[in-house]
């Protein structure tokens, strides 16, 4: 089917026809941009809500649990998602909207070129039609003036009144007027001629050329509408891959949901290590008949904890264990280290559990560091030997202080990270020292202490030995009056028989507090005081350098050369604890750097 043959009539409404398929393969073009547009858009704002839902430093440690690893994997998805949606726009706007903006225009001007060469047709047949009917008009008025000459001659001379000069008239009238309608006539039939020649090649052969490219023109219009539409389509297929690897990721990430391994990560987060407190003891006052005061103050020393709403840190053998030197530095001053004075230098202000497990971490991570600065030593060793043994390739001498600094940040953190796996050790026995004293802890009943273990063990005694440091701070009686230097352990110098930092003076009670010892003691040792006071363990010996005077609590002075026995390492703080070999349990801090240790193998 042709539009020239069977549309050779249409010419205009050919013409509109399409120009509204151009405009329609336009609209299209439109659809398309708005489509990635909205494509880009929706990429954005995929981005954006993936941005505002990140994990904000605050909620970093919420995101260990798998629920909430899992909702970060899954906006990383989301993040990829809007990705293809926006390598489909992108490929809309190159390989959809470029070409199709190009062929509208190419249509638009190929258009144009056979609608003038339609036009220009059509106008010429018009013109060749137009003289056609002058042609005859004038043929028609020539023929009508030959005939009337003619009649008008043949009047004359039938007419015997006319002179023969006037019968010449009339005929030679006459014979110019037929002479003119035979010029009009052949005119007139050589224009019908060239008419009719021009009509025939018109309508067979030039308008239906015309017709044939706007039909051609028409054709490639709607074929390129499939193939954008197919081009489209292709460009999401193209997708879908990455878009369902997106989608399995999302599942994946679904998957490792786990309930119960959230639970044990909630217990590992949030689990003090503290033992729970021991049921409250049954005071008899009618027994006491209001004369041991100590009942009062055990009573009042319930207060706190029902005020409270339970125990604190202070209030079991736990926190003792975890002040230790820190929290007693955090009291009473500091040496210029803030993260040794506030207690935060080997984590002793956490719970025991959170400080395994956070110097865990930090031993970790400083293992990490020796082996990476050990790997960076060994590099600069073997260039300096390179250096050295073709020195073409350059001076040893420059990798010398970078060998040296290396080597000085190695001995650094080597030396820290053999310090804090010592608070790593000592933590640990914390913890199982706690575990064993809420065995063997006792009980008051009556004023009187019970074990529920009598077989306690001597490490047992150990493990509580400092459990009253925090009676001895908060209770001045307990304490001298003199002030303190900065950064020097507070020690309780009334001997051996009541030192609470010592080890000497600590009372083995259980729970509702260290405090309870305190408030039952009287000020006379108990008859079998030795079955609840344990003298620490010499751990070795120790040589002073140097003499040191002790002008603070909790230090001792000694003399040079003087020889005592180490019974506590320095934890960080500078200071050590000893004891005199005079056999009156004389105990007390000095300086790391005054003496010399040596200790016993063990």
């Amino acid at each position: 089917m042709s539009w020239g043959t069977e549309l050779w009539d249409q010419f205009e409404n050919l013409s509109a026809h399409t120009l509204k398929g151009i405009d329609f393969l336009e609209k299209y073009g439109h659809f398309v941009r708005d489509r990635a547009t909205i494509e880009c858009e929706y990429a954005n704002k995929l981005r954006k809500l993936v941005k505002s839902y990140q994990p904000k430093k605050k909620d970093e440690e919420e995101y260990q649990y798998s629920s909430c690893r899992a909702f970060k994997l899954l906006m990383d998805e989301v993040n990829d998602l809007a990705g293809q949606h926006e390598v489909v726009a992108e490929n809309l706007l190159a390989n959809v909207l470029k070409e199709l903006t190009a062929l509208t225009k190419d249509l638009r001007d190929e258009r144009k070129r056979q609608l003038y060469e339609g036009s220009r047709l059509t106008q010429s047949l018009q013109n060749q039609i137009d003289e056609l009917f002058r042609s005859k008009k004038a043929y028609d008025k020539a023929f009508k003036e030959s005939e009337k000459a003619i009649e008008n001659f043949q009047k004359a001379d039938a007419d015997y009144n006319l002179s023969r000069a006037e019968v010449e008239k009339q005929r030679l009238n006459m014979s110019y007027k037929s002479q003119a309608c035979d010029t009009a006539k052949n005119h007139y039939a050589d224009q019908l001629q060239r008419t009719n020649e021009l009509q025939r090649q018109h309508y067979r052969s030039g308008l239906p050329e015309v017709f044939r490219q706007l039909q051609e023109l028409d054709e490639k219009r709607i074929k390129n509408i499939k193939n954008f539409i197919y081009s489209a389509v292709e460009t999401e297929k193209n997708v879908f891959p990455i878009i369902n690897k997106c989608l399995d990721g999302i599942t994946k990430a679904a998957d490792i949901i786990d309930e119960k391994q959230d639970t044990i990560l909630v217990i590992e987060r949030f689990k003090s290590g503290f033992n729970p407190p021991e049921d409250y003891p049954f005071e008899d006052l009618s027994k006491s008949n209001g004369s041991n005061p100590g009942s009062l103050q055990n009573v009042n020393s319930i207060q706190p904890r029902l005020k409270d709403g339970g125990l604190t840190v202070k209030g079991t053998f736990s926190g003792s264990k975890i002040k230790k030197r820190a929290g007693i530095l955090n009291i009473f001053g500091s040496r210029g280290n803030a993260t040794i004075a506030d207690g935060k230098d080997d984590y002793s202000d956490l719970a025991p559990n959170q400080r395994r497990k956070k110097l865990i971490q930090k031993v970790e991570e400083l293992q990490t560091k020796v082996t990476q600065e050990t790997a960076t030593r060994d590099g600069l060793m073997k260039m300096k030997g390179v250096y050295e043994s073709n020195p073409a390739l350059g001076d040893p001498m420059t990798v010398e202080g970078q060998l040296n600094e290396c080597s000085h940040k190695l001995e650094k953190l080597q030396l820290d990270l053999r310090r804090y796996q010592g608070y790593l050790e000592d933590a640990t026995k914390t913890g199982v020292q706690n575990s064993h004293s809420q065995n063997n802890s006792p009980r008051l009943v009556n004023g009187s202490r019970q074990h529920r273990n009598s077989g306690g063990s001597g490490h047992d005694e150990e493990s509580l030995s400092r459990s009253g440091s925090d009676s001895s701070v908060a209770n001045p009686t307990l304490n001298h009056n003199k002030p303190s230097a900065p950064g020097t352990p507070q020690l309780n110098n009334h001997g051996c028989s009541n030192s609470p930092e010592s080890g000497l003076g600590t009372s083995r009670t259980s729970l509702p507090g260290a405090d309870s010892d305190q408030d039952q003691y009287d000020g006379h040792p108990a008859e079998n005081e030795s079955e609840y006071y344990d003298v620490l363990p010499s751990l070795g010996m120790c040589k002073a350098l140097y003499a040191f005077e002790a002008t603070s609590e909790g230090s001792i002075p000694m003399a040079e050369n003087e020889e005592l026995h180490l019974i506590e390492l320095d934890q960080g703080d500078g200071w050590t604890r000893v004891r005199r070999l005079n056999g009156h349990c004389e105990e007390g801090f000095v300086p790391t750097s005054y003496i010399e240790t040596t200790l016993y193998n063990t």
